[in-house]
């Protein structure tokens, strides 16, 4: 079936990973790496957009890409109001919630708007799929336990999307009948969500590093300590912040985030090393058990996504503590990229509605 050519676009903190889908087959993938001074020199998130958008265009043309000939650019969606699942055009009013971090502010955020400024060199269409304010919240999920404060949703709402729905298909169901508890742990956070016929009805907020601690992310941590951390004098709020988000949980343990490093010490015999990877499931799994409460202790199976279930020792561990509650599902190799260019094919095929974002 020819259908054209797809460009994906999912920025990182300190790379943008693109690929091109020509009639559904991936024909090239290429991650592009900035340096900490090229950063730097933009000055801010925002300031970034021409410097990625330069680069992925120099890429492309390096690789006899003719981005004249594209007919849908997908980026991983950002930080924009809070939105029902699907797939949407970026218009003029996502555009402006993105560079203005109406939710806040994340590499992410320059997806949509790289997107946007090269499918209008062309005729192509610009979309994001399940960005990561997908809210499906119960109400009741919302309450967090002060009225100052109101649980949000904001997590791996594309990859958990695609793998509840591939997994829905590979049984013959509809995922709208089902109730499935997901698992995404990749590179940063991980995030758990209760999938009640279709809808995420509750999941841990990943994106502040709520819940269980990752690679980089502390997870939920003492509350009181964490309080007088804040004013204590020795910490700012970004460093605060940074600790929380990005040089928390195996990072801060370990002095790395580097799963290939933490394997190979493992496997030399570091015994904080192994005690820590087994920590972080010990916390996913209480995540996960707690979770299933929400699908009343009976969700139809238990999948685990993403690049940590690469990890073998890891997964025996967790899925030796989970395993009673429910069939477990393993889809470690699903990505961002397949994710978004599944959504991309969906809209081709004329299967999948592309939304207005207002």
């Amino acid at each position: 079936m020819m259908l054209g050519i797809i460009l994906v676009i999912n920025p990182k903190n300190t790379s943008s990973k693109i690929a091109v889908y020509r009639d559904m087959k991936i024909c090239f993938l290429k991650t592009i790496k900035y340096s900490e001074e090229e950063l730097a020199a933009c000055g801010s998130i925002p300031g970034q957009l021409e410097m990625r958008k330069e680069a992925i265009l120099k890429e492309l043309k390096d690789n006899d890409i003719n981005v004249n000939k594209l007919k849908i650019v997908i980026a991983r969606g950002g930080l924009i109001k809070p939105v029902k699942s699907g797939v949407y055009e970026v218009n003029d009013r996502m555009r402006e919630d993105l560079l203005n971090g109406v939710m806040g502010m994340h590499a992410t955020n320059l997806g949509g708007v790289i997107a946007a400024d090269i499918a209008a060199m062309t005729n192509a269409l610009a979309i994001i799929a399940d960005p990561v304010v997908v809210d499906e919240l119960d109400d009741v999920a919302r309450i967090s336990g002060h009225p100052l404060f109101e649980r949000k949703s904001i997590f791996h709402a594309l990859n958990q999307k695609v793998v509840a729905r591939k997994y829905a298909k590979s049984m013959n169901m509809k995922y709208d009948d089902m109730n499935l508890l997901v698992v995404h742990a990749g590179g940063g956070g991980i995030s758990v969500g209760a999938h009640k016929n279709g809808r995420v009805v509750d999941v841990n907020q990943a994106f502040d590093g709520d819940g269980p601690f990752s690679l980089e992310r502390s997870g939920s941590l003492p509350v009181g300590d964490l309080v007088r951390l804040c004013f204590s004098g020795q910490k700012t709020e970004q460093e605060i912040m940074e600790m929380i988000t990005a040089k928390g949980g195996l990072h801060a343990y370990l002095d790395t985030a580097n799963i290939s490093t933490i394997e190979k010490r493992i496997s030399e015999g570091d015994e904080k090393a192994a005690f820590t990877m087994y920590a972080m499931a010990y916390q996913l799994a209480k995540e996960i058990g707690g979770m299933c409460t929400v699908l009343d202790g009976k969700p139809d199976v238990i999948i685990l996504s993403g690049e940590l279930f690469h990890n073998s020792e890891f997964t025996r561990q967790l899925s030796r503590k989970i395993e009673k509650i429910a069939p477990l599902a393993i889809y470690a190799d699903e990505n961002e990229v397949d994710a978004l260019a599944i959504n991309a094919i969906g809209v081709m095929k004329g299967e999948i509605e592309v939304l207005q974002y207002t």
